[in-house]
């Protein structure tokens, strides 16, 4: 029977049914090893090295239509961020994929760019492909579906939809406390771009930190990122703007790590030295950070843990037995990284 199943193989390749009789076990049992889901811990090692043996032996292949049909889903989600170009997304992404596939789930990504209509555009577009729920990522959930939805850096109490953010409260004390502790009294602070879910909250929590403090931030030493340019350029142009108003400061807290670099680029073209003359602390510690000349201070948002856990939910969510236990909101912990574009303030 091996022989038949092997030259018929060749042409038309092995399938489910077959490569579970050679085994000797049910094609359930099979194909959770081989999907990597949830139940396969309950499986024993041998029987799991046994199958996967087999699979590679056999030279199985996963029939994906075959399996959607079986089970009337499509085992697939859809992913939605305004930028796919920019690290902070992608390392996102690399969380939600790291969850997704260990599931057998497989993710549809676009982007909208912030624009309005293209956000609805190709939200439907996803659920016309059948995904069985949306990940958002720095993105208003403005758009209609019954489909679980969770978001990351998500704020609004929705209906249906779980989000997943930053605890930016401490965020905002360690940047704070870290500038503070080093002397500086005059900080100025580069903010958000108005389409940022995290912009208000952010820039709310790092006055409430300097207010705590004593610290009064006055309202010449802030300038606001503008465009969707997701590279360092913004922030070089946000600091050119903001040595227009007032020179009045040792130290910048910028909204994010690409705004930092290009911040530290235009203080450098306009003479400074940092950390010597003027300390910056950026936010998210992107690869980048690290490799920057100097090597960026920054607020670290776990990015990929935050990409996996969003994922994880989601799925417990499809999951009937288990969507009744998770909360409307997962906070994440952020991580104060010294590297050597701080030092205390010169006297």
């Amino acid at each position: 029977m091996n022989q038949m199943i092997n030259e018929e193989s060749a042409n038309r390749g092995i399938t489910l049914k077959e490569l579970s009789a050679i085994l000797g076990l049910s094609p359930g049992t099979v194909s959770v090893v081989l999907n990597n889901t949830s139940r396969a811990d309950t499986i024993p090692q041998k029987t799991k090295d046994k199958i996967l043996q087999a699979a590679k032996d056999y030279d199985y292949r996963p029939h994906y239509f075959a399996r959607s049909l079986r089970a009337n889903r499509s085992f697939t989600i859809g992913v939605i961020t305004a930028e796919l170009s920019n690290e902070y997304c992608a390392m996102i992404l690399n969380g939600v994929e790291s969850a997704s596939t260990q599931e057998g789930y497989f993710y549809l990504n676009t982007s909208h760019l912030h624009r309005p209509d293209l956000l609805t555009h190709n939200s439907q577009m996803l659920i016309e492909r059948q995904v069985e729920g949306i990940i958002t990522i720095d993105t208003k959930v403005n758009f209609k579906t019954n489909l679980p939805i969770v978001a990351i850096a998500g704020h609004e109490e929705i209906d249906g939809v779980t989000n997943v953010i930053l605890n930016h409260q401490t965020a905002a004390e360690l940047g704070i406390n870290h500038l503070y502790s080093l002397g500086h009294r005059k900080i100025a602070l580069i903010k958000g771009q108005d389409f940022s879910s995290d912009t208000k909250i952010r820039f709310e929590a790092i006055m409430d930190a300097a207010a705590k403090r004593g610290l009064q931030i006055d309202n010449k030493a802030i300038v606001q990122l503008e465009g969707i340019n997701p590279s360092p350029e913004v922030g070089y142009i946000a600091l050119n703007k903001l040595l227009a108003k007032t020179r009045d400061f040792t130290a910048i807290f910028a909204f994010n790590d690409m705004s930092a670099i290009g911040a530290i680029r235009a203080l450098q073209v306009a003479g400074y030295r940092v950390p010597e003359d003027i300390s910056v602390v950026g936010f998210d510690n992107i690869h980048f950070a690290e490799f920057n000349s100097p090597p960026l201070t920054t607020i670290r948002q776990p990015l990929f843990k935050m990409g996996e856990l969003a994922a994880q939910t989601l799925l417990k969510r499809l999951s009937k037995s288990e969507k009744n236990d998770i909360p409307s909101s997962l906070s994440v912990e952020p991580e104060l990284i010294i590297r050597n574009s701080t030092a205390k303030v010169r006297k």
